[in-house]
């Protein structure tokens, strides 16, 4: 089954965050990781994966673009979480964003540095959001001496970015609708990711893949990544989805499948 492991339907983009569930169900997504945004994110968030907690794991994270002046409370309040439940499968999605506002570079960082030192305490992968920031992100990675596994989520770079990547870890690449769109790179870097290192993701309500794109995206829709990505791969689809969904269990530590559940 698809698993899409980086979905935002919980957001007020959708009126009926369940109904998104139930489509994705039926169009064959079997799991979908609901990565944190910021502080007002939290409660409808984990209400949905409480709604749906046979089909959803929550990841627990401070998203780059809303790191402000109150950082660091936020990131308090953040852990508090993390230590109050047992059900959080990564922390994400952290990282560096300076395409929109570099005024929070800084801080950014230090963020970015808290919540990798997070992820270590707690033995959690992260969700890595990177824009316009990965020499940020690397120079961070220099100062550990241990990392966690993680996913660069909607990875949209250069192989030139993967083998950078690569040198302080063997991470995992979200592949999303980009990878669908007429001017994306990525149909030629994907070989170079490997199928072992390749996550399924929507990113929704954002990046919705062709034929959709231009319309609010949502989980449903990653059967059209899939079948891209299989392509590209030169493989059937079925393969590709049991692959990623290897992967994605593997990383985000997700129970098998119990067909007779």
């Amino acid at each position: 089954m698809i698993i899409d492991t980086h979905t935002h339907i919980y957001l007020p983009e959708f009126e009926d965050p369940d109904a998104a569930v139930e489509r994705a169900l039926a169009a064959g997504v079997g799991h979908m990781v609901l990565p944190n945004v910021d502080m007002t994110s939290i409660e409808p968030m984990l209400s949905l994966h409480d709604r749906h907690r046979d089909c959803t794991s929550v990841a627990m994270g401070l998203h780059p673009t809303e790191v402000g002046p109150g950082w660091n409370a936020d990131l308090i309040q953040i852990e508090r979480l993390i230590n109050e439940r047992d059900d959080f499968v990564a922390v994400g999605e952290i990282g560096i964003d300076l395409y929109w506002d570099i005024s929070y570079r800084k801080e950014q960082r230090s963020a970015f540095v808290a919540q990798i030192d997070m992820a270590l305490r707690h033995g959690l992968p992260l969700i890595i959001h990177c824009r316009e920031g990965l020499d940020d992100i690397l120079d961070v990675f220099a100062s550990f001496s241990k990392l966690p596994e993680g996913v660069f989520h909607s990875f949209g770079g250069e192989v030139t970015d993967i083998e950078r990547i690569r040198r302080f870890g063997d991470f995992y690449f979200g592949i999303n609708g980009i990878v669908t769109f007429k001017n994306s790179r990525l149909r030629d870097v994907i070989p170079s990711i490997g199928a072992d290192r390749i996550l399924l993701e929507t990113d929704a309500p954002y990046l919705a893949p062709v034929p959709h794109r231009g319309k609010r995206n949502e989980s449903a829709y990653i059967v059209h990544t899939a079948a891209y990505v299989a392509d590209i791969m030169r493989v059937p689809v079925d393969e590709i989805v049991g692959i990623t969904e290897r992967n994605a269990r593997q990383l985000f530590k997700i129970p098998p499948y119990n067909q007779n559940a």
